[in-house]
């Protein structure tokens, strides 16, 4: 026969582990069906870098710099919103679909959406820029493909799985528990002393 504090050791192990196993559920994501819509949007989204971002210079020649960029007057908002659309649209996004992490997948959304409206900035500096050519189909592309980036990781971090929602559930349920315990202890304590 075992003794009691043994099973009660065995207990608070098996309590760890299942501890240990909401954290790492509470931390990921489930996409679902969002993953291929946000794959299709990240290669769009490379797609954009082909294309012409204004007059002869194209995406990739914004990211850099170059004498085509140079003689397309490439602004600083161009610069920042293709920086922040590779780094954050593409990388931040694919990382976040293969990790599936959370933490990730907040990071993809929000440098999205920094991105989203410095594509507004970047679009609106073509459409002003006096004696230069104005917004090309690659930029336009590329900020419509970060919009909707931003969307889907706003859909996908803010919706939570049953089985999140459950784990939460009973952890808030073990909380009020201990906390009663604790409250009746304290009433018992303070009952034995009155006597």
């Amino acid at each position: 026969m075992s003794e009691p504090g043994g099973s009660n050791g065995e207990f608070e192990a098996f309590k760890k582990d299942i501890d240990a196993a909401e954290r790492k559920v509470a931390g990921e994501i489930e996409p679902g069906t969002r993953a291929l819509v946000v794959a299709i949007l990240v290669f769009v989204l490379l797609l954009s870098f082909l294309l012409p971002h204004t007059g002869h210079a194209r995406g990739f020649d914004a990211l850099v710099g170059g004498p085509t960029a140079a003689e397309a007057a490439i602004s600083l908002p161009s610069r920042v919103f293709s920086w922040l659309a590779l780094v954050f649209g593409v990388g931040f996004s694919m990382l976040a679909l293969l990790t599936r992490r959370w933490a990730v997948a907040w990071i993809a959304l929000a440098g999205s959406a920094v991105a989203s409206v410095e594509g507004m900035f970047a679009v609106w500096s073509r459409q002003t820029a006096a004696g230069h050519p104005g917004p090309g189909i690659g930029l336009i592309i590329g900020w419509i493909a970060v919009i909707l980036l931003t969307f889907h990781w706003a859909r996908v971090v803010w919706s939570r799985t049953a089985l999140q929602l459950a784990a939460e559930e009973e952890r808030r349920r073990a909380a009020a528990d201990r906390q009663s315990k604790k409250l009746l202890e304290t009433l018992d304590d303070e009952d034995d002393s009155d006597t």
